[in-house]
């Protein structure tokens, strides 16, 4: 007799800048992850995804895991700002990059009627980062296209591609894309007026098993028919989800990847601010969450340089930076954030590689202790994805926050705990609380002191431009 497979859950996670599938166990950990860059193709019509290639890759993966697993549930998890369009012979138009600024052609028509902060609690953001500027752009240049096509938000289209059912789910719909209405929980006043609600899949929860894979899927990945596929969430919301769904009181998720998005819940949504991009998503229960962000992982990169991915700073280096008095000022990239209108500069000189690096996640640091402090967040900090295992960035930002209490996440992408939970939560089961362990803190009284005087620059900048 041959040996029962071990059971696992299948997250397919598509980021920004790298997609991963990964094999989880039924305590929440990743037991096999394969991973790949998230190329943009940038040939006509517009900068997109080549949503084919994906596929194929997803499928051979899948059929990977299965081989070893048996896979319960798959559950997708993608990036923001992006939608599909789609007919029964599958896309009609390519997978619009949000980076791609040629949408801008009709901010002056958009604007006119889908800007409306005080319902949507979406501010207005460059290129195609808020949703709905994409999607009115592409019906103007493609009318035929677009006529035929459902609107797919990006984790269900991927849902759809394995089991074959169009879905839509809040938090996706409701990440700074104009088209929804957060406190009435349903489609904005600007996408009835275009008459797209009727263009979306069906209704479901993030959590929703939509059926099993099709025929073709199943035949190609080996997966079985008891296998569900779920509707699939936003990753910054996986991340919060993961937290969310054990915890009542005041906290906040800081969930790290291409963006640093901060989530803060327990506060109030009127200290959102349109012109600081602070904004509400809309966790998986359909609730709005006080959000505010910043690209921190290309800022990063961009002030350590070619040494970003491999060197790590230590607190030493910290040290160093601090004693020489370097600081980086925002911003190092124009596609979101509070700063996003002024141009980034170093203060100081800092050479070696490793003194960069320190820098440059100091500089995240202050940024992700300046989001909440406009979001007002009390209570427990959670630190997930890339930067949570960074210990000048962790330790930085928990002396920065004392006395407030900041913890970290073993879940190295931030996402595959809330995909997790999610698939307890299609079984009707209650996720365990998430294991966090706290941050050592940083040297609080060098770390407050610069803060003082990074803020102090940053309204002498400001002052000089105005």
């Amino acid at each position: 007799m041959s040996k029962a497979r071990p059971e696992a859950v299948a997250v397919f996670d598509v980021g920004k800048s790298n997609v991963r599938l990964s094999a989880v166990s039924n305590t929440g950990a990743a037991i096999t992850t394969l991973e790949r860059p998230n190329y943009v193709d940038n040939s006509p019509p517009y900068p997109h995804f080549d949503g084919d290639a994906l596929h194929a890759w997803l499928i051979d993966g899948l059929a990977t895991i299965a081989r070893d697993f048996e896979v319960s549930s798959v559950v997708p998890v993608a990036h923001g700002a992006c939608a599909t369009l789609v007919d029964d012979a599958g896309l009609v138009l390519p997978i619009m990059d949000y980076e791609f600024r040629g949408v801008s052609d009709v901010d002056s028509d958009y604007d006119a009627i889908a800007r409306d902060f005080a319902h949507t609690l979406s501010p207005k953001l460059p290129a195609g980062l808020n949703l709905g500027r994409q999607l009115f752009w592409q019906q103007r240049q493609f009318p035929q296209e677009f006529s035929r096509a459902t609107i797919l938000m990006y984790p269900q289209y991927w849902a759809a591609r394995l089991c074959g059912v169009r879905s839509s789910e809040p938090t996706s719909l409701g990440c700074h894309t104009d088209l929804w209405d957060p406190q009435r929980r349903d489609f904005s006043n600007f996408a009835k007026s275009m008459g797209w609600p009727a263009r979306f899949g069906r209704r479901a929860s993030a959590w929703t098993p939509l059926g099993p894979p099709t025929r073709e899927v199943a035949a190609a990945t080996g997966l079985s028919d008891e296998c569900k596929i779920l509707a699939g969430i936003h990753d910054s919301n996986a991340s919060y989800l993961a937290h969310r769904a054990t915890r009542e009181r005041p906290f906040c998720v800081v969930s790290t990847g291409t963006w640093i998005v901060v989530m803060s819940h327990g506060s109030p949504l009127d200290v959102l601010r349109e012109d600081q991009d602070t904004l509400a998503n809309v966790d998986a229960f359909g609730n709005p969450v006080p959000t505010a962000r910043f690209m921190g992982g290309r800022e990063y990169a961009a002030i350590c340089g070619a040494d970003a991915g491999a060197t790590h700073p230590s607190l030493f280096d910290l040290d160093a930076v601090l004693s020489s008095g370097a600081l980086a000022l925002p911003s190092f990239a124009d596609q979101g954030g509070p700063f996003r209108d002024q141009a980034g500069r170093v203060v100081g000189e800092v050479l070696r590689p490793r003194s960069r690096a320190a820098l440059a996640a100091l500089y995240c640091a202050l940024m992700t202790d300046h989001c909440m402090t406009m979001l007002e967040a009390r209570g427990h900090v959670i630190l997930e994805g890339r930067l949570a295992s960074n210990e000048v960035y962790a330790s930085a930002l928990a002396a920065l926050r004392e006395p407030q209490p900041v913890f970290r996440s073993h879940d190295e992408t931030g996402t595959l705990r809330g995909a997790f939970a999610l698939s307890l939560l299609a079984r009707g089961i209650k996720p365990e609380p998430a294991t966090v362990e706290r941050c050592p803190v940083g040297p609080v009284e060098k770390l407050k002191a610069t803060r003082l005087r990074w803020r102090s620059l940053l309204l002498s900048a400001h002052a000089g431009s105005s």
